[in-house]
């Protein structure tokens, strides 16, 4: 099964998409949703072509890879991890994380490494829990 990686950036005035590994794949939107949902539009106008002129990840299965920025990934899941749990998780304080989530700065990559290498972390362990 083929893994499409789609990119969702957030710019000044709204989000944007496309695809590091399938060509003709690009995306916008007001809100991640709608990014979605404009993704797999672009996906089913290049399913219409014939199959040997679409881009080959999409001739047999494939599964979608979502990948974010810090400031998109802040801003879609604001509602579920709060700045104190994410300053728990990744060790980053709070201001420095609202400061990505308000486009006041940008995460240097060791910043965004520490933030995903905590984040799948507390994922591993939500993931070994039972009730």
């Amino acid at each position: 099964m083929e893994k499409i990686t789609i990119v969702i950036e957030k710019s000044k005035d709204f989000y944007d998409a496309f695809s590091e590994n399938c060509d003709g794949i690009y995306a916008a939107g007001e809100s991640i949703e709608a990014v979605k949902k404009d993704v797999e539009h672009a996906i089913s106008i290049l399913k219409k072509y014939p199959a040997n002129q679409q881009p080959a990840p999409l001739r047999g299965e494939y599964e979608i890879e979502w990948k974010f920025d810090v400031q998109s990934f802040l801003e879609y899941y604001k509602d579920y991890l709060s700045l104190a749990g994410l300053e728990k998780i990744t060790g980053i304080n709070q201001k420095q994380l609202s400061n990505y989530l308000n486009e006041r700065s940008k995460p240097r990559r060791k910043q965004v490494e520490r933030i995903s290498q905590g984040l799948h972390k507390f994922a591993a362990e939500l993931l070994a829990v039972t009730l």
